[in-house]
């Protein structure tokens, strides 16, 4: 059954109402966190060996016997299923058609929307079908702040949006930029901009703006260094495309600033949230390669970009690092 994102917390609360749970989608880091949630609910515990099975990528054939085994100290079993694959479908109909008290928590980032397991899981009223994609806006927003709410600790308006604008993607990143956070504030602290940025610094998702900065300055060999260490982090394609396009509209905004007879210095300061002081130079030098016409039409081919990762998820790796490599060039518009 597709569960609605309305519905997913309420969903997890009730984990063991369901026969199994499924996690799919870009965010690896939530699936992660949802299905240890899962796992918890119903055996109290993630690392129980009498408890919980945990199966990799290396052991998943053994899924239909753990899922039918006996728990041999009463209680129900859960079979955590971690990096699941779609060659998994016949064995998770199998365990589905047996006779068995067991949770399966099967994580599966890779699976698409054709895919025979999520549409197994979809069709089995009995099976939570659940999509977890990187959140951002107002959905980032709130998971902060609640966060860091629960310690008691506040943190002011332009140190939120600030704190918004380099956090990556991935729900893991974030957690841990937040409990880095919840440390240097203590208990019942608060937050401003200058605290928020002496903490997170160059942390977060600011692999990826290291590699539209470097792309946008020139300079082919640190771009490519940082798209690589962002995608071996958890970054996504769409992630890239999305922290181009904000570093683009926030240069379009000085630029067209100083065209209308602004100090480029005080443009900068005006933004919000303002240039982090380390990307000043960066921002700078990008400002004075790319015209404001030229801006523009690289925002325009970086949304075409986006727009073909998400209608062909098969070459979106290809297309990421052609795009960021054609960003070193600066066009004619």
């Amino acid at each position: 059954m597709k569960i609605d994102a309305r519905n997913i917390a309420r969903t997890l609360d009730d984990a063991g109402s369901w026969r199994a749970i499924v996690l799919h989608g870009e965010d690896t880091g939530l699936i992660r966190e949802r299905a240890a949630q899962a796992v918890r609910r119903v055996a109290g515990t993630t690392d129980d060996p009498f408890q919980v099975a945990q199966l990799d990528r290396e052991t998943q054939d053994r899924l239909e016997e753990e899922a039918t085994a006996l728990s041999l100290i009463g209680g129900r079993r859960v079979v955590w299923v971690k990096d699941g694959q779609e060659s998994l479908a016949p064995l998770f109909k199998r365990v589905l058609d047996a006779d068995t008290d067991a949770l399966v928590v099967l994580e599966a980032p890779g699976i698409t929307a054709r895919s025979k397991l999520r549409a197994l899981a979809e069709a089995h009223k009995q099976v939570a079908s659940i999509a977890c994609y990187p959140e951002e806006g107002r959905a980032l927003s709130q998971t902060v702040t609640e966060a860091l709410a629960q310690a008691g600790v506040t943190i002011d308006r332009d140190a939120l949006i600030w704190l918004l604008g380099v956090l990556g993607s991935d729900r893991s990143g974030v957690r841990g930029e937040v409990e880095k956070l919840l440390l240097y504030a203590g208990p019942n602290g608060r937050l401003d901009l200058s605290s928020v940025q002496d903490c997170v610094g160059d942390a977060g998702g600011n692999s990826l703006e290291d590699a539209a900065f470097s792309a946008l300055c020139g300079n082919r060999m640190m771009a490519d260094q940082a798209l690589e260490r962002a995608l071996a982090d958890g970054a996504n394609p769409v992630a890239v495309a999305r922290t181009v396009l904000g570093v683009l509209v926030r240069l379009q905004k000085v630029a067209q600033a100083v065209q209308d007879g602004q100090g480029r210095a005080e443009a900068m300061k005006s933004l919000k949230p303002p240039v982090f002081f380390k990307r000043t130079a960066a921002f700078s030098q990008a400002l004075d390669r790319w015209p404001l016409p030229a801006l523009a039409l690289v925002a325009r081919e970086t949304q075409a970009f986006e727009l073909a990762c998400k209608q062909s998820a098969s070459r979106d790796m290809a297309l990421c690092r052609r795009h960021i490599a054609s960003l070193c060039t600066v066009r004619k518009a």
